[in-house]
């Protein structure tokens, strides 16, 4: 079959968008810089209408190696909203810190690693999708190069991201010494004709600890905290986001589709790594008292909460992580929106410095209440449906594991409603009402708005995943 260029026209558009930004960012003056941010706006927004005129379209280019289906559309229409609403809701941001075409361009880059992710259909498009999408954050994360938090987070991040990088190439590299392919479907075919050996127990083990490390599952989330605190919020709501759902497209993909004969050994390893970060994960939170510290140990809950999903690693458990997957990017979009605009006005990421928010900004304290109680699947909220679809694939087989999770949630909603109390209750201390710049006021608005009419009306998007996660099973 010849190959087909038309296939990745999505991938080309936001290699040229991102290449675009970068080659202005040189030629601009430097006071004409600041509408670079609305031109990366409008080039996504422009690309993500392209990606969803696609849909439907399915083939395998180059022997498998890179598959267009429905499934990798949706993942990248996914990633796509989400820089999109990273880039509207950190204008302001960006324009404080300077360096405009530099933040933009590793945006879209780091957006563009995650799309190659999510079509991968061998060992070697899946790393160059990882590490470009890696290189993209490693920028990103130390972006406030004269801040000591930032430049320490960025440190923190190149050392474990290269470290478990090395890992999931070894685990790779040991895949294909067993099967002679880097094709997961060949991969698959030649496993399945072949008994588990010590090696390829080996190579599961290092393929779940090097994506461990990029969803922040325990025990390989060390990083997640200080990276998430000193990196600039608009980059730690992509990190939490984007490079979490891209990790579990992949993780689909390579456990489901590669090693299809072997994975129901391999169940139960996977529900109790997914009980353990929820544990973890939402029993630390709860004496935090630095509000990114806080989220960040949240999305290592919620990341044991998608967990779940992959546990069946049937339609309906893929369903459920996509399902999830896709509200969660509006919801952490919401919640640390709040946080870095907060943080520019203020200079804090203190809980206690929240006090009286809903009097200095209702909106701001509105968006915040929402999507933590999203998080926390309180109905008739977004996280509630996707936690039920969740929490159903597992009833029969793993009736413990849904246990855990509903008891985590409701701890959950104990530190969530902790940050609601300061907001509401307690007296601010500087009665200063904050004022929303217009891109971070619909940023926060279509935030809550996605996530309460989803909530309250999520067929639509329901039927959506179900024809995405049926064409999964289709190669």
């Amino acid at each position: 079959m010849p190959f087909d260029p038309s296939a990745l026209t999505l991938e080309m558009l936001v290699a040229a968008l991102g290449l675009g930004i970068l080659i202005l960012g040189l030629i601009v003056p430097k006071g004409s810089k600041h509408g670079l941010g609305w031109l990366t706006l409008f080039g996504l927004l422009g690309i993500l209408g392209v990606a969803i005129s696609l849909w439907g379209d399915s083939r395998a280019l180059i022997g498998g190696m890179y598959l267009v289906d429905n499934y990798a559309l949706f993942w990248k229409i996914t990633f796509l909203v989400a820089a999109v609403l990273v880039v509207l809701g950190s204008m302001r941001y960006v324009d404080d810190m300077g360096n405009q075409a530099e933040y933009y361009s590793m945006t879209v880059f780091a957006a563009l690693g995650m799309m190659v992710m999510a079509s991968a259909g061998d060992f070697i498009t899946l790393y160059l999708g990882l590490e470009l999408m890696t290189i993209a954050f490693i920028i990103l994360v130390c972006f406030r190069k004269t801040e000591a938090k930032s430049v320490e987070a960025g440190m923190k991040y190149v050392l474990l991201a290269g470290m478990s990088s090395a890992v999931l190439l070894y685990g790779m590299s040991l895949l294909y010494g067993l099967t002679g392919s880097v094709i997961m479907l060949d991969v698959s075919q030649v496993i399945a004709m072949q008994p588990l050996t010590p090696a390829l127990i080996l190579a599961v083990v290092f393929l779940i600890a090097g994506l461990g490390f990029k969803i922040s599952a325990v025990p390989f989330h060390m990083w997640s905290p200080d990276v998430y605190e000193g990196a600039p919020t608009p980059v730690t709501s992509f990190l939490a986001m984007g490079s979490k759902a891209a990790s579990f497209a992949v993780l689909l993909r390579l456990f489901v589709t590669g090693l299809p004969g072997i994975w129901a050994n391999w169940a139960m390893v996977v529900a109790i790594l997914a009980a353990v970060t929820m544990i973890v994960g939402n029993l630390v939170a709860i004496p935090q008292t630095n509000v990114k510290r806080l989220l960040a140990y949240s999305s290592i809950a919620q990341a044991g909460y998608i967990m779940v999903g992959l546990v069946t690693a049937s339609e309906a458990g893929i369903k459920g992580v996509m399902f999830y997957a896709f509200l969660y990017v509006f919801a952490t979009v919401g919640a640390f929106t709040v946080a870095g605009y907060f943080y520019n006005v203020t200079g804090s990421d203190e809980l206690k410095d929240y006090a009286g928010l809903s009097q200095r900004s209702p909106l701001m304290a509105a968006v915040m209440l929402v999507a933590l109680l999203s998080m926390a699947g309180i109905p008739p909220l977004a996280g509630f449906v996707g936690k039920f679809y969740l929490f159903k694939t597992i009833v029969d087989g793993y009736l413990w594991l849904a246990f855990i999770g509903l008891i985590m949630s409701m701890v959950s909603v104990y530190y969530y409603l902790r940050v609601a109390l300061v907001m509401y209750r307690d007296e601010p201390l500087d009665p200063t009402p904050i004022k929303l710049p217009s891109p971070v006021a619909v940023t926060l608005i279509l935030a809550m708005v996605v996530t309460l009419v989803i909530g309250v009306y999520p067929g639509p998007l329901s039927e959506v995943i179900n024809n995405a996660a049926h064409s999964f099973f289709l190669h």
